[in-house]
């Protein structure tokens, strides 16, 4: 794989109240990635960045919502998140990088 691709496809975490769930009880981690991410480019960016290994991962796209500013509609973009499932004991950390 590319490494240059590598450190593009992650974008960031997703800090939601339903991330710090899915952390805790499952061992996951949810990343906000590009929208032409595959699996497999997903994994492998994730266990080069952090030195982790990855069980599975699931994705999901997510549609933009219709917001109004005053008579004005307009439309946030669609994104993709995905689910990252660790071996168990490991941990990203993602103040430390």
């Amino acid at each position: 794989m590319n490494l240059e691709r590598l450190t593009k496809v992650i974008i960031g975490p997703v800090v939601a109240e339903k991330a710090s769930r899915v952390a805790e009880k499952y061992n996951q981690v949810v990343l906000k990635v590009l929208p032409s991410a595959s699996k497999l480019e997903i994994k492998h960016a994730v266990e080069h960045m952090f030195d982790v290994k990855v069980v599975s991962i699931t994705t999901a796209n997510v549609k933009g919502k219709i917001k109004r500013a005053g008579r004005t509609m307009g439309r946030r973009n669609d994104w993709k998140k995905a689910y990252v499932t660790l071996v168990d004991g490991a941990d990203i950390n993602f103040l430390s990088e």
